[in-house]
């Protein structure tokens, strides 16, 4: 069932950079009816982002999220959560300090508005889902592809693999990886490795490296384009899949996870509880408007399970 035209309040944030044109871009659109799937699809597609979000308010009350790269719905998104969360406080729905619990297809995700909601770059923290590394061998194709040995190889519940570089391996200048990947390692691969200061993986010429002035304690890079995306700027559900193992191996409570790509970010990350994580870290709004939602199609069936939560 299409309907008119409705103007829906949309922006662009740039999730958890340290400030304006870095970290992962996501749209999010506030929906005023819930839209069907391949109306979702095609927006996103437009957007052209890693990820766009869409809020729809239910009729309880509480909020539903989806999210959508520019090719599939994916199950769980750390970014564009951040990027959710800043704008429902840019547009007063989510006040400072105030938690919500947002309603999605990996459970109900607890997110706070940190202060300044008022200003263009904003914090907030989130609580998402961790899960167990399993380890295997090492693939040699992506051994002779890195030119290096792995020190560790694992497989998740979350579709990701994980590979551990040694430290002398330059992070930062590894080229895109993306079209020679194969397998599950298409699906999301995360190459990661210990943050050190004398590390010459470290970007160079792009001023001191903080996330809410702390220093990082580990880095990665994260390719997916098996989800329709070659590599993601800064990925929160990669963050919050690694942390635990880096919490363990530092015996560190909390760790800072940094993300040197071309649009370089990151986040402090800690446990609240057994298999989550939390996520804490900033964003700038770079845009803000409304989007003219000609064609809209309505689905109230597919967001039914999220209403049920």
């Amino acid at each position: 069932m299409a309907v008119s035209s409705p103007q829906l309040p949309a922006v662009l944030v740039e999730a958890f950079g340290a400030g304006p044109l870095q970290g992962n871009g996501a749209a999010v659109v506030l929906l005023n009816a819930p839209a069907a799937d391949p109306w979702m699809q095609a927006l996103a597609a437009s957007f052209k982002q890693s990820e766009t979000a869409f809020l729809l308010q239910l009729g309880d009350g509480a909020w539903a999220l989806r999210w959508f790269t520019p090719s599939c719905e994916v199950p769980l998104c750390g970014h564009a959560t951040l990027a959710a969360t800043l704008a429902l406080g840019h547009w007063g729905r989510l006040q400072a300090g105030q938690t919500v619990t947002l309603r999605t297809r990996s459970g109900g995700l607890a997110v706070c508005l940190l202060g300044n909601e008022h200003s263009d770059t904003t914090g907030a923290s989130l609580v998402l889902p961790s899960g167990a590394l399993t380890a295997m061998e090492a693939p040699g194709y992506l051994e002779q592809l890195l030119g290096c040995q792995l020190e560790g190889y694992w497989r998740s519940g979350l579709g990701y693999r994980v590979a551990l570089l040694p430290g002398a391996v330059p992070l930062a200048s590894v080229g895109m990886l993306a079209p020679e990947l194969q397998q599950d390692d298409r699906q999301g691969l995360v190459l990661m490795q210990r943050w050190s200061d004398a590390n010459p993986a470290q970007p160079t010429g792009h001023g001191e490296v903080r996330v809410l002035g702390c220093s990082p304690n580990y880095q990665l890079r994260f390719f997916a384009p098996g989800l329709g995306i070659d590599e993601d700027p800064v990925t929160g559900s990669a963050h919050a899949l690694v942390a635990p193992w880096w919490m363990r191996e530092l015996d560190l409570p909390r760790v800072v996870g940094w993300q040197p790509s071309s649009r370089r970010g990151g986040m402090i990350c800690d446990s609240p509880a057994p298999g989550s994580v939390r996520l804490t870290g900033t964003g700038h709004l770079l845009w803000d408007g409304h989007l003219n939602a000609g064609g809209m199609e309505l689905d109230p069936q597919s967001w039914h399970a999220l209403a049920a939560c």
